[in-house]
Protein backbone atom coordinates (compact mmCIF):
# COMPACT_ATOMS: atom_id res chain seq x y z
CA UNK A 1 0.00 0.00 0.00
CA UNK A 2 1.39 3.59 -1.27
CA UNK A 3 3.02 5.20 1.93
CA UNK A 4 3.74 1.84 3.78
CA UNK A 5 6.63 -0.35 3.36
CA UNK A 6 8.23 1.99 1.20
CA UNK A 7 11.64 0.58 -0.29
CA UNK A 8 10.12 -2.97 0.55
CA UNK A 9 10.16 -5.55 -2.49
CA UNK A 10 5.98 -6.94 -3.07
CA UNK A 11 6.39 -10.46 -3.79
CA UNK A 12 4.28 -13.47 -4.71
CA UNK A 13 5.60 -17.42 -3.46
CA UNK A 14 4.17 -20.46 -4.64
CA UNK A 15 4.38 -22.88 -1.57
CA UNK A 16 2.79 -26.34 -1.92
CA UNK A 17 -0.83 -25.71 -0.31
CA UNK A 18 -0.86 -21.62 -1.35
CA UNK A 19 0.43 -18.57 -3.05
CA UNK A 20 1.53 -16.89 -0.49
CA UNK A 21 1.84 -12.78 -0.60
CA UNK A 22 4.24 -10.91 0.73
CA UNK A 23 6.79 -8.04 1.26
CA UNK A 24 10.68 -8.19 2.00
CA UNK A 25 13.40 -5.57 3.05
CA UNK A 26 15.93 -4.79 4.27
CA UNK A 27 19.39 -6.42 5.49
CA UNK A 28 21.08 -8.13 8.11
CA UNK A 29 19.63 -12.04 9.41
CA UNK A 30 16.36 -12.96 8.06
CA UNK A 31 12.72 -12.08 10.66
CA UNK A 32 9.28 -13.19 9.31
CA UNK A 33 6.69 -11.46 10.85
CA UNK A 34 2.93 -12.98 11.52
CA UNK A 35 -0.51 -11.34 11.52
CA UNK A 36 -3.29 -11.98 12.78
CA UNK A 37 -7.47 -11.66 12.57
CA UNK A 38 -8.67 -9.23 11.01
CA UNK A 39 -5.51 -8.41 9.72
CA UNK A 40 -2.70 -8.29 7.01
CA UNK A 41 0.86 -7.92 6.85
CA UNK A 42 -0.30 -4.40 7.13
CA UNK A 43 -0.53 -4.59 10.84
CA UNK A 44 3.54 -4.53 10.96
CA UNK A 45 3.45 -0.95 8.96
CA UNK A 46 4.55 0.62 12.35
CA UNK A 47 7.59 -1.20 12.98
CA UNK A 48 8.80 -3.00 9.94
CA UNK A 49 10.51 -0.19 8.58
CA UNK A 50 12.93 -0.17 11.46
CA UNK A 51 13.63 -3.34 11.78
CA UNK A 52 14.50 -3.31 8.72
CA UNK A 53 17.89 -1.06 9.35
CA UNK A 54 18.75 -4.56 11.30
CA UNK A 55 17.12 -7.33 9.76
CA UNK A 56 15.73 -8.55 6.61
CA UNK A 57 12.16 -8.55 7.33
CA UNK A 58 9.51 -11.07 5.44
CA UNK A 59 5.97 -10.06 6.07
CA UNK A 60 3.80 -11.91 4.43
CA UNK A 61 -0.26 -12.30 4.29
CA UNK A 62 -1.35 -15.88 5.88
CA UNK A 63 -3.32 -18.08 3.69
CA UNK A 64 -6.70 -17.00 3.63
CA UNK A 65 -6.16 -13.42 4.21
CA UNK A 66 -5.33 -10.04 2.45
CA UNK A 67 -3.97 -11.16 -1.17
CA UNK A 68 -2.69 -14.90 -0.24
CA UNK A 69 -3.98 -18.03 -1.78
CA UNK A 70 -7.50 -19.09 -0.02
CA UNK A 71 -7.35 -23.33 -0.95
CA UNK A 72 -9.89 -25.24 -0.52
CA UNK A 73 -10.59 -27.98 2.45
CA UNK A 74 -10.29 -31.11 0.81
CA UNK A 75 -14.24 -32.40 2.31
CA UNK A 76 -15.72 -29.66 0.05
CA UNK A 77 -17.80 -26.94 0.87
CA UNK A 78 -17.95 -26.65 4.46
CA UNK A 79 -16.38 -30.27 4.95
CA UNK A 80 -13.39 -32.15 5.87
CA UNK A 81 -11.65 -31.65 9.20
CA UNK A 82 -10.55 -28.30 8.04
CA UNK A 83 -6.92 -29.57 7.78
CA UNK A 84 -6.25 -26.92 5.02
CA UNK A 85 -6.58 -24.16 7.42
CA UNK A 86 -4.85 -25.83 9.97
CA UNK A 87 -1.80 -23.98 11.74
CA UNK A 88 0.64 -27.18 11.03
CA UNK A 89 -0.32 -26.32 7.11
CA UNK A 90 0.04 -22.51 7.51
CA UNK A 91 3.42 -22.94 9.32
CA UNK A 92 4.48 -24.94 6.34
CA UNK A 93 3.46 -22.15 4.17
CA UNK A 94 5.88 -19.93 5.93
CA UNK A 95 8.43 -22.41 6.41
CA UNK A 96 8.19 -23.31 2.07
CA UNK A 97 8.20 -19.33 1.82
CA UNK A 98 11.03 -18.60 3.84
CA UNK A 99 13.36 -21.23 1.77
CA UNK A 100 12.24 -19.93 -1.31
CA UNK A 101 13.92 -16.35 -0.19
CA UNK A 102 16.93 -18.37 0.71
CA UNK A 103 16.45 -18.24 4.59
CA UNK A 104 16.58 -21.69 6.17
CA UNK A 105 17.18 -20.59 10.00
CA UNK A 106 15.36 -17.26 10.84
CA UNK A 107 13.58 -14.96 13.51
CA UNK A 108 10.22 -14.90 14.02
CA UNK A 109 7.95 -12.78 15.85
CA UNK A 110 3.96 -13.17 15.39
CA UNK A 111 0.98 -11.79 16.50
CA UNK A 112 -2.30 -13.45 17.47
CA UNK A 113 -3.44 -16.06 14.80
CA UNK A 114 -0.15 -15.51 13.44
CA UNK A 115 1.44 -16.42 16.78
CA UNK A 116 -0.90 -19.65 16.70
CA UNK A 117 1.07 -20.47 13.54
CA UNK A 118 4.74 -19.67 15.03
CA UNK A 119 3.65 -21.97 18.22
CA UNK A 120 3.05 -24.88 15.50
CA UNK A 121 6.07 -23.83 13.03
CA UNK A 122 8.71 -24.00 16.04
CA UNK A 123 7.57 -26.99 17.64
CA UNK A 124 6.84 -28.95 13.65
CA UNK A 125 10.49 -27.46 12.73
CA UNK A 126 12.54 -26.34 15.69
CA UNK A 127 15.65 -26.26 13.54
CA UNK A 128 14.14 -23.61 11.42
CA UNK A 129 13.31 -20.94 14.17
CA UNK A 130 16.57 -19.19 16.59
CA UNK A 131 14.10 -16.75 18.36
CA UNK A 132 10.61 -16.64 18.87
CA UNK A 133 8.47 -14.04 20.13
CA UNK A 134 4.83 -14.81 20.75
CA UNK A 135 2.26 -11.84 21.25
CA UNK A 136 -0.72 -12.20 23.08
CA UNK A 137 -2.02 -15.36 23.09
CA UNK A 138 -2.43 -18.39 25.15
CA UNK A 139 -2.33 -21.88 23.20
CA UNK A 140 -6.06 -22.85 21.92
CA UNK A 141 -6.19 -25.75 24.25
CA UNK A 142 -6.02 -22.78 27.03
CA UNK A 143 -8.74 -20.77 25.70
CA UNK A 144 -11.06 -23.85 24.67
CA UNK A 145 -10.36 -25.35 28.45
CA UNK A 146 -11.05 -22.72 30.35
CA UNK A 147 -13.95 -20.81 28.95
CA UNK A 148 -15.58 -18.44 31.12
CA UNK A 149 -18.10 -14.80 30.54
CA UNK A 150 -14.77 -13.13 30.63
CA UNK A 151 -13.31 -15.19 28.18
CA UNK A 152 -16.48 -15.64 25.91
CA UNK A 153 -17.57 -12.16 25.96
CA UNK A 154 -13.40 -10.68 24.58
CA UNK A 155 -13.45 -13.89 22.19
CA UNK A 156 -17.08 -14.07 21.23
CA UNK A 157 -16.06 -14.34 17.86
CA UNK A 158 -14.34 -17.46 18.05
CA UNK A 159 -17.36 -19.10 18.93
CA UNK A 160 -19.01 -17.03 15.99
CA UNK A 161 -16.69 -18.10 13.18
CA UNK A 162 -16.66 -21.48 13.87
CA UNK A 163 -20.07 -22.78 13.03
CA UNK A 164 -20.77 -24.80 10.24
CA UNK A 165 -20.78 -22.65 6.79
CA UNK A 166 -22.60 -20.86 5.87
CA UNK A 167 -24.19 -19.12 9.43
CA UNK A 168 -20.87 -16.52 9.54
CA UNK A 169 -20.44 -16.75 6.03
CA UNK A 170 -23.59 -15.26 5.56
CA UNK A 171 -23.76 -13.07 8.32
CA UNK A 172 -20.28 -11.68 7.90
CA UNK A 173 -20.98 -10.65 4.32
CA UNK A 174 -24.41 -8.87 4.63
CA UNK A 175 -21.63 -6.51 6.41
CA UNK A 176 -17.87 -6.82 6.09
CA UNK A 177 -16.86 -3.93 7.45
CA UNK A 178 -18.64 -4.07 10.77
CA UNK A 179 -17.03 -7.41 11.71
CA UNK A 180 -13.77 -5.79 11.15
CA UNK A 181 -13.90 -2.53 12.81
CA UNK A 182 -15.91 -5.03 15.69
CA UNK A 183 -13.02 -6.74 16.28
CA UNK A 184 -10.38 -3.96 16.26
CA UNK A 185 -11.88 -2.28 18.84
CA UNK A 186 -13.58 -4.87 20.67
CA UNK A 187 -9.83 -6.15 21.20
CA UNK A 188 -8.73 -2.63 22.32
CA UNK A 189 -11.22 -1.28 23.74
CA UNK A 190 -10.79 2.42 24.10
CA UNK A 191 -8.55 2.10 21.29
CA UNK A 192 -8.13 3.26 17.98
CA UNK A 193 -5.14 1.20 16.80
CA UNK A 194 -5.68 0.89 13.28
CA UNK A 195 -4.90 4.34 10.64
CA UNK A 196 -7.89 5.00 8.51
CA UNK A 197 -6.13 4.08 5.20
CA UNK A 198 -5.45 0.57 6.63
CA UNK A 199 -8.39 -0.39 7.78
CA UNK A 200 -9.77 0.06 4.21
CA UNK A 201 -7.52 -2.21 3.02
CA UNK A 202 -8.20 -4.77 6.06
CA UNK A 203 -12.27 -4.20 4.68
CA UNK A 204 -11.33 -4.54 1.13
CA UNK A 205 -9.91 -7.91 1.75
CA UNK A 206 -13.03 -8.87 3.92
CA UNK A 207 -15.14 -8.04 0.73
CA UNK A 208 -14.12 -11.41 -0.67
CA UNK A 209 -16.41 -13.74 0.03
CA UNK A 210 -13.27 -16.66 -0.70
CA UNK A 211 -11.37 -14.42 2.39
CA UNK A 212 -14.55 -14.71 4.78
CA UNK A 213 -14.85 -18.10 4.11
CA UNK A 214 -10.83 -18.48 4.84
CA UNK A 215 -10.98 -17.18 8.44
CA UNK A 216 -13.93 -19.08 9.15
CA UNK A 217 -11.81 -22.27 8.37
CA UNK A 218 -8.95 -20.85 9.83
CA UNK A 219 -10.91 -20.43 13.73
CA UNK A 220 -12.83 -24.09 12.97
CA UNK A 221 -9.81 -25.56 12.00
CA UNK A 222 -8.64 -23.95 15.86
CA UNK A 223 -11.02 -25.29 17.33
CA UNK A 224 -10.54 -29.09 16.11
CA UNK A 225 -7.57 -30.53 14.38
CA UNK A 226 -5.08 -27.86 15.76
CA UNK A 227 -6.71 -28.98 19.37
CA UNK A 228 -5.80 -32.34 18.21
CA UNK A 229 -2.23 -31.70 17.43
CA UNK A 230 -2.06 -29.90 20.94
CA UNK A 231 -3.28 -32.90 22.39
CA UNK A 232 -0.40 -34.66 20.96
CA UNK A 233 2.27 -32.51 21.85
CA UNK A 234 1.29 -32.42 25.48
CA UNK A 235 1.13 -35.94 25.32
CA UNK A 236 4.53 -36.12 23.85
CA UNK A 237 6.19 -33.82 26.49
CA UNK A 238 7.25 -31.62 23.19
CA UNK A 239 8.53 -28.31 23.95
CA UNK A 240 9.46 -24.97 22.30
CA UNK A 241 13.12 -25.28 22.61
CA UNK A 242 14.55 -21.83 21.23
CA UNK A 243 14.51 -18.66 23.16
CA UNK A 244 11.46 -17.29 23.66
CA UNK A 245 9.83 -13.93 24.26
CA UNK A 246 6.48 -13.85 25.24
CA UNK A 247 4.73 -10.17 24.73
CA UNK A 248 1.17 -9.09 26.06
CA UNK A 249 -1.11 -6.15 26.01
CA UNK A 250 -1.86 -5.78 30.28
CA UNK A 251 -5.38 -4.22 29.34
CA UNK A 252 -6.77 -7.36 26.47
CA UNK A 253 -7.73 -10.58 27.33
CA UNK A 254 -4.31 -12.43 28.25
CA UNK A 255 -3.19 -10.04 30.22
CA UNK A 256 -6.98 -9.91 32.39
CA UNK A 257 -7.58 -13.76 32.68
CA UNK A 258 -4.23 -15.30 32.38
CA UNK A 259 -1.01 -15.61 33.96
CA UNK A 260 0.40 -15.84 30.38
CA UNK A 261 4.34 -16.55 31.87
CA UNK A 262 3.13 -19.66 33.59
CA UNK A 263 1.27 -21.04 30.79
CA UNK A 264 4.44 -20.27 28.54
CA UNK A 265 6.40 -21.79 31.31
CA UNK A 266 4.87 -25.25 30.36
CA UNK A 267 5.52 -25.05 26.71
CA UNK A 268 8.85 -23.45 26.56
CA UNK A 269 12.11 -24.33 27.78
CA UNK A 270 13.58 -20.87 27.52
CA UNK A 271 11.21 -18.02 28.06
CA UNK A 272 10.71 -14.93 29.03
CA UNK A 273 8.42 -11.68 28.80
CA UNK A 274 6.63 -8.79 30.14
CA UNK A 275 3.55 -6.85 29.60
CA UNK A 276 2.84 -3.73 27.83
CA UNK A 277 0.48 -0.57 28.85
CA UNK A 278 -2.23 -1.54 26.31
CA UNK A 279 -4.74 -3.87 25.16
CA UNK A 280 -4.30 -6.40 21.96
CA UNK A 281 -2.69 -5.35 18.92
CA UNK A 282 0.71 -4.29 20.63
CA UNK A 283 2.58 -3.32 17.12
CA UNK A 284 -0.14 -0.71 16.57
CA UNK A 285 -0.90 0.56 20.21
CA UNK A 286 2.79 0.48 21.28
CA UNK A 287 4.99 0.17 18.53
CA UNK A 288 8.05 2.05 20.27
CA UNK A 289 8.24 -0.54 23.22
CA UNK A 290 7.30 -3.56 20.97
CA UNK A 291 10.40 -2.35 18.56
CA UNK A 292 12.48 -2.26 21.56
CA UNK A 293 11.72 -5.36 23.20
CA UNK A 294 12.12 -7.00 19.86
CA UNK A 295 15.45 -5.47 19.22
CA UNK A 296 16.66 -6.41 22.73
CA UNK A 297 15.95 -9.97 22.38
CA UNK A 298 16.33 -10.82 18.49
Amino acid sequence: MQGYFDGFARRRVAASGAEISLVTGGEGPPLLLLHGFPETHLMWHRVAPALAERFTVVAPDLRGYGDSGKPQNAGGQGGGDHAAYSKRAMAQDMVEVMEALGHRRFRLAAHDRGARVAHRLALDHPDRVEKLCLMDIVPSSVVYGTVTKQVATAYWHWFFLIQPQPLPEHYIGLDPEFLVRAALRGLSPGAEPVPDAVLADYCRCFRDPATIHAVCEDYRAGATIDLAHEAEDEAAGRRIACPTLFLWGSRGLVGRAYDPLAVWGRICTDLRGEALDCGHFLPEERPAEVLRALEGFL
